[in-house]
Formats: C-alpha cells, sequence, structure tokens
C-alpha cells in the first residue's frame, strides 16, 4: 500500500488557514486601538504642561522669589551673577524675584479678564445673534446690543484703558474691568455670527413644534452650537489681556510701582537696555512672552485632542 503524496493545495491550506504562507495571503497584525489612543494621550498632558506651569509660577511665585521684590536689595542695575542671578533693576530691585512675584498678579488679572470677557461676549452675542431680527422691545434690545459692540470695538483698547483707570484708579481690579469691556467685542461678535447660523436650523423649529420655550430653546439648543468659537478664542482674550496689562504698565498707568508688574518692569528698564543692561527688560519679557505662548498650547492642547 502506497502513500498518496499530499497535493500543493493540501498543503498549504493549514498554512493558509493561519496566515502564514505565501507572501500574497500574509496579514499585517491589526493594529491595536490603544495604540494611537495612547500617543494621543501623551501629546494632549504635554501641550497641557506649559499652562500648568503657569499656573504654578502664579500661584508659588511670590513665596519662589529669593528676596523681598519690593525692596532695594542692591546696587542699581547691577548684571547678574552668584548673588543676584537676574541682576538688579535702576532702582536696586532684585529682578529674579520681581519676575516670579509679578506671575501672580498679571496671570490673575489675564484669567479674571478672560472669564468676565467670555461670560458676557456669551449672553450679549446670543441676544444679539437671536433676536436681532425680531420686532419690539426684545428685537430693540438685541440691535442696540449688536450697535454697541460695534462702537465698543471701535475705540482703541488703549485709551478705553488709559480714560477708565484715569477717572476710577489704578488698582488690579480696576484694570481687569476695564480690560474685560473693551475686550468683550471680540468674542462677542463671534457668538453673533454663530447664534445668527444656528438659528436657522431645522432642529429649532423642531423644538418649538415639540412645545419647548424659547428659553429651552436658547440654552439648550442655541447656546451648546454656538460656543466654540468663544471657547477657542479665549486663548487670544487672556493673551491680549496679559499684553494690554503689560502696555498699562509700560506707560506708567497700571499697578503702581514698587509692585511687581511685568509692564511697569520693562519702563523701568527701558532706559538701561539702551546703554546695553539688557537683564532688565530680557527676563519680564520672557516670562510675558511664555504666559501668551503657553495659553495658545492650552486650547491647541482640546482642540487636537477633539481631532
Amino acid at each position: 500500500m502506497t502513500a498518496t503524496a499530499p497535493t500543493p493545495d493540501s498543503a498549504t491550506a493549514p498554512e493558509a488557514a493561519l496566515g502564514t504562507g505565501s507572501p500574497a495571503g500574509a496579514r499585517k497584525a491589526p493594529r491595536t486601538s490603544a495604540t494611537k489612543p495612547r500617543h494621543r494621550r501623551v501629546g494632549f498632558w504635554l501641550r497641557l504642561l506649559p499652562f500648568a506651569i503657569l499656573v504654578v509660577l502664579a500661584v508659588l511665585g511670590p513665596w519662589l522669589a529669593p528676596m523681598d521684590p519690593e525692596r532695594v536689595v542692591g546696587p542699581s542695575s547691577s548684571a547678574p551673577d552668584g548673588e543676584f542671578w537676574f541682576g538688579t533693576d535702576a532702582n536696586g530691585m532684585d529682578v529674579l524675584s520681581r519676575v516670579l512675584a509679578a506671575f501672580r498678579l498679571d496671570v490673575t488679572i489675564a484669567i479674571a479678564v478672560t472669564a468676565l470677557t467670555t461670560v458676557l461676549a456669551i449672553v450679549i452675542g446670543l441676544v444679539a445673534g437671536m433676536y436681532d431680527s425680531h420686532r419690539g422691545p426684545l428685537g430693540w434690545a438685541a440691535r442696540l446690543l449688536g450697535r454697541l459692540i460695534d462702537l465698543v470695538q471701535a475705540i482703541p483698547v488703549m485709551i478705553a484703558g488709559l480714560v477708565v483707570v484715569s477717572f476710577f484708579g489704578r488698582n488690579s481690579l480696576v484694570i481687569s474691568l476695564a480690560l474685560a469691556v473693551v475686550l468683550v467685542p471680540f468674542s462677542a461678535r463671534l457668538m453673533r455670527t454663530e447664534v445668527g447660523v444656528v438659528k436657522h436650523a431645522g432642529y429649532l423649529d423642531a423644538g418649538r413644534l415639540s412645545g419647548e420655550s424659547e428659553l429651552r430653546i436658547l440654552v439648550r439648543r442655541v447656546l451648546p452650537n454656538s460656543l466654540l468659537p468663544v471657547i477657542e478664542n479665549t486663548s487670544a482674550i487672556f493673551g491680549m489681556a496679559i499684553i494690554f496689562c503689560a502696555a498699562l504698565g509700560f506707560l506708567g498707568v497700571g499697578v503702581p510701582v514698587p509692585t511687581a508688574e511685568w509692564g511697569s518692569m520693562l519702563a523701568t528698564g527701558a532706559p538701561d537696555a539702551a546703554v546695553g543692561r539688557w537683564w532688565g527688560v530680557l527676563f519680564p519679557s520672557l516670562a510675558l512672552g511664555y504666559a501668551v505662548w503657553s495659553a495658545s498650547t492650552l486650547i491647541s492642547a482640546f482642540d487636537r485632542d477633539k481631532g
């Protein structure tokens, strides 16, 4: 009895079933679903890190300062050395201590301005965008808010800030309120535009036919679908708030000296920088730029994670 030689088809059948036969039948190992999300999570947290460091510096900055940021601690305009790592300014104050202490004031003002601006912009944009074509008191109010937004945006931010501060005083509360008011149009116009698009959507008519009130439609349907551009714009508002706060300090109408603030530090160090003593303006400028950059990475982290 002779054994029958296996045919080529029968010899390769087990291999084909396992996907390990010929190159044509080879299959790549399936890509695990956890691989890509893991990289995205790591990237997400890395993009959050700069703003987290900024918040930590805002909370701990005055305590991390090696010297009193509001007292003269050495000779004026002393170059960086082992005792004064960032040197001293024209008044003999330690630049490192003042930069660290200024984190709390400038970041707090910027966060307060951003929060207040965003809330006001959402309310104004909702009303102005939803009811601008209506008749009656509500329509008049919506159109008035729209014209008010255009009027405020036509006023230069610095001029408005100078006027408000000169009338109501140079303190962090007045500066925060003044900057919030003049920055509201930048977000309110975005909100009004989005609401103007959303209000014609069919699901709003469906909500009305189902018996939902106008307030419920506004809060549950219009607001969530119009909010994203305003949220994305918060990084720009944060950056503008810090820059304009520093600009007011640079012009001498910000928080009074000797309170540590980046704008007033730049004003103090500008004459020294003109003659080559650069440290009085370099380090506050770096802190200012880092604060603005960290806010932009915060928003981009959520944008990329969403995508």
